[in-house]
């Protein structure tokens, strides 16, 4: 793990019992700890000073964009010139991959500039068809034209169970072109560049659609 990268981190709030994720990035490291900045909450956008001892859940995305994660823990102040703090660096075994195939993919319709990183084709915007953390699947205006490789950037809007939209930005690569139906072409492309922060909100929002979903079935 370098000096720089992303983390997001969640961690127990004690008055809430509820979980609570934030953001930080790391800015340096020894055999024993991680010193990182103060994390961001992530629903408040505030910086958070979290108590020592305190038990966190920390993922982030290597150098090829996969998905990791490890337990640690708060565990003393970092002495720098801006506020930080040190958790536990874990041993290589203990830091667990998460597999692209273990995203939750869901089918819903939300909101999606596109642009191209090459200059192949004209900004457009359109809709979902389907989103997971690993990538997403965009049904093509009957105008644009896309082809298998082809990278492209993607904003997408995340419209919250708390009602606050969020924009996502990822770079993409178109992975297949297939037809829904004789008039409808859906483009699957899959995430080459995405912040972790962002990752997290792509698959909270999904597990949040989930759990409607099956709240919808109970009723």
């Amino acid at each position: 793990m370098k000096i720089g990268t992303k983390l997001q981190l969640e961690a127990l709030d004690p008055k809430t019992m509820k979980n609570e994720k934030y953001h930080c990035k790391v800015i340096d490291k020894n055999k024993s700890y991680l010193f990182i900045d103060l994390p961001i909450h992530q629903r408040t956008k505030r910086s958070s000073f979290l108590p020592l001892n305190t038990k966190i859940t920390v993922t982030f995305l290597d150098q090829e964009k996969i998905a990791h994660q490890f337990e640690s823990k708060i565990v003393k102040k970092g002495k720098y010139r801006i506020p930080t703090l040190a958790i536990l660096l874990p041993a290589k075994e203990q830091i667990k991959k998460i597999q692209r195939r273990n995203f939750v993919r869901i089918e819903t319709a939300v909101d999606v500039a596109v642009h191209s990183l090459q200059n192949a084709f004209s900004p457009f915007t359109t809709v979902t068809s389907d989103i997971s953390g690993g990538g997403v699947s965009i049904i093509l205006p009957q105008d644009v034209s896309l082809q298998q490789g082809e990278k492209l950037e993607a904003t997408i809007v995340l419209p919250m169970h708390s009602g606050e939209n969020v924009y996502i930005t990822a770079n993409g690569e178109v992975v297949n072109i297939k037809e829904a139906n004789r008039r409808i072409q859906l483009a699957a492309v899959k995430f080459i560049h995405l912040d972790s922060h962002d990752q997290q909100k792509i698959i909270q929002f999904c597990f949040e659609k989930q759990r409607e979903a099956r709240q919808k079935e109970l009723m």
